[in-house]
């Protein structure tokens, strides 16, 4: 398929590898033959790359992202696939400035403060909003499926309690907003002291913004405070953070509880490290 992909993109291409921390498509960056560093995506689904696409729509010129350089529709076969400029930088890390903190909390305030394109219709990007508990509690029964094979049964039956008991307890969500649905530092690439941009736009909506800090926190924010008050820092000189004390807790115990549901669905022997984090980090809410 990637083979077919290049020919359909008439790339000549020198060396390429594939990007390991890409869960939900196939990441390859090449370097051309001309000396240009681009990357081919290949989305798992239809849906996933029909998001993508809109995604690259709406946020052109007002996030910094990647340059969509092509596209191809896939047939079917494959579900679609993406020729993208190469953001210059890497992955965030822990060791980041306060100031690219900042930097970060600006990118995501300034996704956030878009709102659903008036008069454009939109197959791929659901505007969750209106609807947005049922939206959480979608989501979070659709992997207790998968959970509660790998739960004792009393375990389990704490996870559902908690989770209905606190979704009571949530503001009214804010919104409605670009929602990335996958902000964590693997995908914010920074460019020694500069955050470049943003990438991997196959799971966003239009929904509440208080989902979108739950990763970020939970891989980069939580692990020093001068970095968090950056970041809030960044995120309120473009519109005004929520209280997220208010909402982290049930974002944070949700994310524990569906990211050992993707564990099954994902395969549990390749995911076993990431499973037995969130098996720890469920208990510890639970306790």
């Amino acid at each position: 398929m990637l083979n077919r992909v290049i020919q359909q993109f008439g790339l000549q291409i020198q060396e390429m590898n594939e990007v390991e921390d890409s869960h939900s498509s196939t990441v390859c960056r090449s370097k051309l033959s001309n000396g240009l560093n681009v990357f081919l995506k290949i989305p798992y689904t239809k849906l996933k790359f029909q998001r993508e696409l809109e995604a690259y729509e709406i946020l052109k010129g007002r996030v910094s992202i990647p340059e969509m350089l092509d596209y191809w529709h896939g047939d079917e076969e494959c579900p679609g696939a993406f020729l993208l400029s190469e953001l210059k930088g890497k992955p965030l890390k822990l060791d980041a400035s306060p100031e690219v903190a900042f930097q970060v909390g600006v990118l995501q305030a300034e996704m956030h403060a878009i709102r659903p394109p008036a008069g454009k219709k939109l197959i791929g990007i659901q505007n969750e909003f209106a609807n947005w508990s049922d939206f959480v509690e979608q989501q979070f029964y659709s992997f207790a499926e998968d959970v509660k094979v790998l739960l004792d049964s009393r375990l389990y039956t704490q996870a559902i309690e908690r989770f209905e008991k606190m979704k009571h307890q949530l503001p009214s969500p804010d919104g409605p907003s670009f929602v990335h649905m996958d902000f964590r530092p693997a995908n914010i690439i920074v460019n020694d002291h500069s955050v470049s941009g943003i990438i991997d736009f196959e799971s966003v909506r239009f929904g509440s913004a208080e989902v979108d800090f739950t990763k970020l926190y939970r891989d980069f924010l939580r692990f020093d405070s001068t970095l968090y008050i950056a970041f809030r820092e960044g995120y309120n000189s473009i519109r005004s953070l929520i209280e997220l004390e208010r909402v982290l807790p049930f974002y944070q115990f949700t994310d524990a509880f569906n990211s050992i549901g993707w564990c099954k669905r994902r395969g549990l022997e390749k995911n076993e490290v990431f499973l037995e984090e969130n098996l720890e980090r469920l208990k510890s809410f639970l306790q």
